[in-house]
């Protein structure tokens, strides 16, 4: 008896193997255009049946499309409102003189960069004092969400598998402007990729009403491959014995995991969104066009989470070989070079000038979220966690202390400065706040990276 499981592609795509031995799904790449056929026949395994070397090597490929929420488990019933989380960072981190407030508590200064906040002031709270303790220097920015050390699981990793399970993007990554180095990280310590261009995150997110036919054909045509495998199993497994029966129990339970995520790819299949909005002609790519392409990134963003496309997204916010105009004048340095001001007074003020803007897309991003509500009714940002931080404190010096964050919505304790180093000794670290974030978004969490302590004393009621 041969039964064939098909990888159904007219591109490149991702198949999941099911392994016997471990009883884990395992990435393989189909890179041929044509189907490919992937036959399992159990006369011939029994011929050769040696029972480890067989569990673990032989496997069943299963070709399914390329869904991010393929990665998710099956939906579970909710009995609280949906909770989101939204990391944003720049590369090239902000002015700390123009971004920290010189008062601490509720009755601060607004500074410079917060000024296009100054409406939303109730819904943030802007953080002084606040770092990983890594090491200088560019290569340590990825430790943003990571903590400490690089190439550990990243904050937006650790959350969603638990906020994001039931949407069909567990997580997004994208990025507005020319990024080199990674922020996310599976817990395999794997840097994710990103989508620059927004014509691909509209794309992902809200497809045609062709798309979800095909990717119900997908589905459909992936359940009946697993019909036609389990047959086969289980007449090998009668044919086996008792040890090799409980491997192939533990295979059994892979497929019912696989069966899971396909009916939760059924059941999304129809809930892709239909959005009002336009993208431009072009996506705005161009070095002198940065901040048009964050802004679109930003209004999609909050698409998606009205739409409950995603509950979990991040934007990397890059660096290199961008340049700004401003009123008909182009600024005489590129951003990069602007951050590397040392002290030169022009270079310091066309710098803010330009994280002013970054800032104003936050700001506007916010009030979005202020204005869309979520099912309940609610507005959007009182369940959604917002953090723009970066892992860069001082360009100009490459230095990776004193990280400017910031942290609106999600229902905490806003309105306020809170220096983490006041009196001269630092109190918290940054991972402390993330540990107050998740446990704030029902995650139990009581340690991240090097940081075991929270500060829920400072932003819970």
């Amino acid at each position: 008896m041969t039964v064939s499981a098909v990888a159904l592609s007219e591109r490149p795509s991702l198949c999941w193997l099911i392994h016997h031995a471990c009883g884990k799904l395992h990435p393989i790449r189909s890179l041929s255009r044509p189907p490919v056929v992937v036959f399992f026949n159990a006369e011939l395994l029994m011929s050769q049946l040696h029972r480890r070397p067989f569990l673990k090597a032989t496997g069943i490929a299963i070709g399914l499309p390329l869904m991010e929420s393929m990665a998710a488990a099956a939906p579970q019933p909710e009995s609280a409102p949906a909770k989101r989380l939204v990391c944003v960072g720049t590369y090239l981190g902000f002015y700390q003189k123009s971004f920290f407030p010189k008062q601490t508590g509720f009755d601060y200064e607004t500074p410079e960069l917060l000024e296009p906040l100054q409406d939303l002031r109730d819904d943030f709270s802007v953080f002084s004092g606040l770092d990983h303790r890594a090491g200088n220097g560019h290569g340590n920015w990825s430790t943003f969400l990571t903590g400490q050390k690089l190439n550990q699981v990243s904050l937006d990793q650790l959350v969603a598998p638990h906020i994001g399970q039931s949407t069909r993007f567990e997580s997004v990554q994208i990025s507005a402007g020319k990024v080199s180095r990674p922020m996310n990280f599976s817990r395999e310590g794997v840097p994710l990729p990103v989508i620059e261009r927004p014509s691909l995150v509209y794309k992902k997110l809200f497809a045609s009403q062709g798309d979800r036919a095909r990717i119900e054909y997908l589905v459909a045509s992936g359940q009946s491959a697993l019909d036609k495998v389990r047959d086969e199993a289980t007449e090998l497994r009668r044919r086996v014995s008792r040890t090799d029966q409980q491997k192939l129990d533990e295979y059994f339970a892979s497929l019912r995991d696989v069966e899971k995520r396909l009916q939760k790819q059924q059941a999304n299949a129809g809930k892709t969104a239909n959005v009002d909005y336009e993208l431009p002609e072009f996506d705005p790519l161009a070095p002198t066009l940065m901040l048009e392409c964050e802004k679109i990134m930003y209004d999609l963003m909050a698409l998606a989470l009205q739409t409950d496309s995603t509950r979990v997204i991040t934007m990397n916010i890059g660096g290199l070989g961008q340049v700004f105009e401003f009123d008909g004048r182009i600024l005489r340095a590129g951003y990069h070079a602007l951050s590397h001001h040392g002290n030169d007074p022009e270079k310091i003020r066309d710098l803010v000038r330009v994280e002013v803007e970054h800032i104003r897309c936050m700001a506007a991003f916010l009030a979005q979220l202020k204005t869309k509500t979520d099912a309940s009714g609610k507005p959007l940002l009182d369940s959604t966690l917002v953090l723009l931080g970066t892992g860069m404190g001082d360009s100009s010096r490459h230095a990776n202390r004193n990280l400017p964050t910031l942290v609106a919505g999600g229902g905490l304790r806003h309105g306020q400065h809170v220096a983490a180093d006041s009196g001269g000794k630092q109190k918290f670290l940054l991972g402390d706040l993330y540990i107050t974030l998740m446990q704030q978004l029902g995650v139990e969490q009581d340690s991240f990276s090097n940081a075991s302590r929270n500060m829920n004393e400072q932003l819970m009621s």
